[in-house]
């Protein structure tokens, strides 16, 4: 109850903070990146629709969910293929076997910095023939990395079957940068 309370105007604090934190990667991938609200939010938002009131039920969301919350030095994102047809679900999805490890932040320094999937996401929504149209990745930087991840950073996707890269906008560094330095 407390949170239909709350719910509208937090619902469009989690839609304007989104909005720097979501990257097009060429027409049919975009990555947004989670921080606390934003799992905050979708919690709260399967435990709404699915009506989960148990105590065991909301801590199964927060089991599934509570990774996507970055610590100091790791960026966590959604990676989604934008499918809208049966075609494209037929053409794309067995393509992009793989596509949750293609992902990468190029900093201006050179250095590179590859997404990682965690073993239990892997185990659930990745087959030798078709890809999942959602992936769940992480990024972690070491201390030089995050140093030069504010002079700039390009995210690129190296999938032999869809190659795309991006310039971040200084906007998304700066949001992102806060996520990667520890709180004050």
């Amino acid at each position: 109850r407390a949170y239909e309370r709350e719910r509208q105007a937090f619902r469009a604090h989690v839609i304007e903070l989104k909005k720097p934190r979501r990257v097009h990667l060429g027409t049919i991938q975009t990555l947004v990146f989670e921080n606390r609200d934003t799992i905050r939010f979708q919690i709260q938002e399967m435990a709404r629709v699915e009506k989960i009131f148990t105590d065991d039920g909301i801590q199964a969301e927060l089991d599934v969910y509570n990774p996507l919350v970055p610590e100091p030095g790791e960026l966590c994102a959604t990676l989604f293929l934008e499918l809208t047809s049966d075609d494209q679900v037929r053409e794309w999805l067995p393509k992009l076997v793989g596509i949750e490890r293609s992902v990468v932040f190029r900093l201006s320094d050179g250095a590179e910095v590859r997404c990682g999937v965690d073993a239990q996401h892997a185990s659930q929504l990745t087959r030798a023939d078709a890809t999942a149209a959602v992936h769940f990745v992480h990024f972690r930087f070491t201390p030089a990395q995050v140093a030069a991840f504010g002079d700039g950073a390009q995210l690129a996707i190296d999938h032999p079957q869809y190659l795309e890269v991006t310039q971040l906008a200084p906007f998304t560094v700066e949001e992102l940068r806060a996520d990667l330095l520890p709180d004050p």
